[in-house]
């Protein structure tokens, strides 16, 4: 294994880890097992590609969803795949330069749209049971990256910079 594979596997393991940190930090509501995980996935994208960003996202909702006891069983693997999708769109809008519209795309996929499956599968009233506190946990989670991801993308700029 060469040595820009091991970083990039580095990173990638680091983000999921700190996405771990933020599994355990819940955002109360109701029914929903929402949590600032998917903070660290999304600042992924300034130095991970849109499918490992969305890796770590994913890893971030099963150790949420480990931290919480696994409430909605094998459902988590809905809401992980789900977790990928946005963070990984997140990434490609990221990297493509569009960082305007990246923001309420990834806030309407992962606060409202990323519920809707449940509306089916569980019943209506767990879908606008859990939609508050999960909206309230996509606002936070991305008021948290548009502070820290200009910052990251400067420094990484920066270090870009001084390597030519």
């Amino acid at each position: 294994m060469n040595r820009q594979k091991l970083m990039t596997i580095t990173l990638t393991a680091m983000v999921a880890a700190i996405c771990a940190i933020g599994a355990v930090i819940k955002i109360p509501s109701f029914v929903s097992t929402a949590a600032l995980d998917s903070a660290p996935a999304f600042i992924g994208v300034v130095f991970l590609s849109p499918v490992l960003a969305g890796v770590a996202g994913l890893i971030g909702h099963f150790i949420t969803a480990l931290t919480a006891g696994f409430p909605y069983g094998p459902l988590h693997i809905i809401i992980a795949v789900e977790m990928f999708m946005v963070v990984w769109l997140f990434g490609v809008m990221h990297k493509k330069g569009m960082h305007f519209l990246k923001w309420p795309v990834a806030l309407v996929l992962n606060g409202i749209i990323a519920p809707l499956p449940f509306y089916f599968i569980i019943s209506p009233a767990f879908f606008w049971a859990s939609l508050p506190g999960i909206f309230m946990a996509t606002v936070i989670n991305l008021l948290i990256v548009a502070v820290v991801i200009p910052v990251l993308s400067k420094v990484f700029v920066r270090k870009a910079g001084r390597a030519n």
